[in-house]
């Protein structure tokens, strides 16, 4: 298993090398006609070896024997924890949604009026009120369970 986490280091290293490279010599760079297919083939052998690393810690995970006693997890508990985090997730697509339009008006209107910068503001820190919100009511359900 070692190998492969090796050859997930590697590959990762090789992409920001590249990007790193190609980052501070863009005009001595010809067009790398190869350079699509490279990356994906490093993006191919960065998900094999992940899926490899997933199925062999796995193994390994399970042929472990049991530290110590834990309180058990029911189907019921699962699911509420599933329930307690949803809200969370679903608050910061959300505000995601919501930051993306306002924030590139907001940088549109800053570079014609840098005097309406305050008012930008408020009007990103409501658009990520959402998640914040989302996140407040995850914690309140956990203090349910």
């Amino acid at each position: 298993m070692t190998w492969l986490i090796a050859l997930m280091g590697l590959s990762v290293a090789g992409m920001i090398g590249l990007g790193v490279y190609l980052e501070f010599r863009p005009g001595r760079t010809p067009a790398f006609r190869w350079l699509k297919g490279g990356v994906m083939a490093n993006f191919l052998v960065f998900a094999i070896a992940l899926g490899g690393v997933m199925l062999l810690g796995a193994q390994e995970v399970m042929a472990q024997e049991a530290a110590a006693p834990a309180r058990e997890i029911s189907i019921g508990l699962a699911l509420a924890l599933l329930g307690i985090g949803l809200p969370t997730g679903l608050a910061a697509i959300g505000a995601a949604i919501a930051l993306g339009p306002v924030g590139s008006a907001a940088l549109a209107v800053v570079a014609e009026k840098p005097e309406m910068f305050g008012r930008t503001l408020i009007y990103l820190g409501l658009a990520e009120g959402i998640a914040i919100y989302g996140l407040v009511m995850s914690i309140l359900l956990l203090g349910k369970i």
